[in-house]
């Protein structure tokens, strides 16, 4: 499994019309094959900060998507970009019986 998270920045006044244009790419990527879940978000405290959190079944179905997804024109908006991808070997439920 691969995950990716961290966060961008982008000025505050421009935070809502920059996702709205990330509406099409969680949909896109929420139909893909491989991807187990997508979120790009407002953060709850800092007005320029958006969230980025994505779970994908393997790194092919990643770079599948990145290839035929959408393209993103909206790179000149962001001040700062911190996100990663993480290889995952192991998932263990925090509660319930593995349900996820």
């Amino acid at each position: 499994m691969i995950i990716v998270a961290g966060h961008i920045t982008v000025e505050p006044t421009q935070r809502a019309s920059y996702l709205e244009g990330c509406v099409i790419i969680v949909e896109q990527a929420r139909e893909a094959d491989g991807c187990l879940d997508i979120a790009i978000s407002a953060d709850l405290v800092d007005p320029g900060r958006i969230n980025i959190y994505e779970r994908w079944s393997s790194q092919q179905t990643l770079d599948t998507f990145r290839r035929t997804g959408p393209g993103s024109d909206q790179g000149e908006a962001m001040l700062s970009v911190s996100v990663e991808e993480y290889d995952i070997a192991e998932v263990r439920p925090l509660s319930g019986k593995g349900k996820t």
